[in-house]
């Protein structure tokens, strides 16, 4: 379940007599571009956050909120870089984990101006929100950078080639092992209650070549995907059959190869399970299909069954995944449990899978974003990102959950 952490902040006395006055260089500089989003704001609200900051601000409703991690207690002076045009001044409210400093911005090019020095007692993400006061014009300003002014160590995405994908949040894994000739993998996905924010791809099984799971696409549209890619050699993937009502088309975004999806109103709360099958086709290619089942409906729902060419394989690589997948979304936090992992062999013997190892993608290897989290909880693996959270988990390492010994209840052979 989503938690939000409040650091306690305590101003400096002097805070209000440093507001507006310029700071010296050789600060942290924190992006927007990389670190901030707009979180709060009306419809048809013309706020963005593009590659030089926060723009458009001309809603005194509007949120943008920035974050940074400090590696321990210590003190930290603000400062926001920021210009002004459309007005000749405004004043402005930044609010650092809950305490407020007011500012006033004058008409002219980006310069830095002084907020305030504040007290982080424990080590975690600290948030500064910006929201407009007054105006004597049509805008409130432009706001490139905060600069935080500190001895303690910080984090903050700071790798401007990859702004986009700190923006979207760390993507985490579990990755299991699987025997040899492994035809058949099957999983159960549980979603919490809250977890299920627009923008979350919850992978229940993926392997080497594609992968399948659930996405909350929109307020009003949740899909069941099913992704296989080409071939290495650049050989097409294509379509041998699909269940009804499942749409197809080529897989973009990420490379080519062929998507299915169902368009399904599944539930957070509910377990859900899936199965996907890896065989060749004794052909020189590999058939995977995918079935999904719901609990509302108490029946197992094929997907699409997609041939890959120049691929000899059985399942091999096989992992989970969590990811957010539209950027300004990025600062909400979700999560999702996982459990009773098992594996069916040509033969047809089923071995269940307790291990998982725990791992992240380059936005929480290289310390971009560090609101990720996974391991075990309440006997099943999970897996948590986004939201700004304190503390994390480090990735990079293994965890065992205890056996069910419930091998799943489905005669494949009767699979529709």
């Amino acid at each position: 379940m989503k938690r939000r952490i409040s650091l306690l902040i305590l101003a400096f006395s002097a805070a209000a007599a440093l507001a507006g006055q310029p700071v010296a260089s050789g600060d942290a500089v924190v992006a927007l571009a990389g670190n901030g989003f707009v979180t709060s704001a009306d419809a048809g609200s013309t706020e963005v956050i593009n590659n030089n900051g926060l723009a458009n601000w001309t809603s005194a409703n509007t949120v943008t909120s920035i974050w940074f991690r400090m590696a321990a207690a210590g003190n930290a002076t603000l400062s926001l870089d920021a210009g002004l045009t459309g007005s000749k001044t405004s004043n402005i409210r930044v609010t650092a984990n809950g305490t407020p400093f007011d500012i006033t911005l004058t008409k002219g090019r980006t310069k830095t101006y002084t907020v305030g020095t504040i007290n982080v007692p424990a080590a975690g993400y600290v948030r500064v929100d910006l929201q407009g006061i007054s105006k004597s014009g049509s805008y409130f300003g432009d706001v490139a950078a905060l600069r935080v002014n500190t001895s303690t160590p910080l984090n903050y995405a700071n790798d401007a080639a990859n702004y986009y994908w700190s923006r979207r949040g760390p993507s985490v894994h579990l990755g299991y092992t699987v025997p040899a000739n492994t035809e058949y993998f099957y999983n159960e996905v549980t979603v919490p209650a809250g977890e299920d924010k627009i923008g979350s791809y919850f992978m229940a099984n993926g392997f080497n070549g594609g992968y399948f799971g659930i996405q909350v696409n929109s307020p009003t549209e949740r899909r069941v995907l099913f992704s296989i890619w080409d071939a290495d050699n650049g050989a097409k993937t294509t379509l041998v059959h699909k269940g009804p009502n499942v749409v197809d088309n080529s897989f973009g975004g990420e490379g080519t190869g062929g998507q299915s999806y169902l368009l399904y109103n599944w539930m957070a709360g509910q377990t859900y399970r899936f199965i996907t099958r890896v065989v060749p086709d004794g052909a020189g290619g590999t058939d995977f299909s995918a079935w999904f089942h719901a609990p509302e409906t108490n029946a197992w729902r094929f997907i699409a069954t997609w041939k890959r060419p120049a691929t000899t394989t059985y399942h091999a690589g096989v992992y989970s995944f969590l990811e957010n997948f539209i950027d300004t979304n990025g600062f909400l936090g979700r999560s999702v449990q996982f459990n009773n992992q098992w594996a069916r062999s040509t033969g047809g013997s089923w071995t269940e899978l307790v291990t998982a190892r725990f791992t992240g993608d380059a936005t929480a290897s290289n310390a971009q974003r560090m609101d990720y989290a996974g391991g075990l909880q309440n006997g099943s693996f999970y897996l948590r990102n986004g939201g700004f959270f304190n503390p994390n988990v480090p990735i990079n390492q293994n965890f065992t959950r205890p056996a069910t010994g419930q091998a799943p209840a489905v005669d494949v052979s009767t699979l529709p």
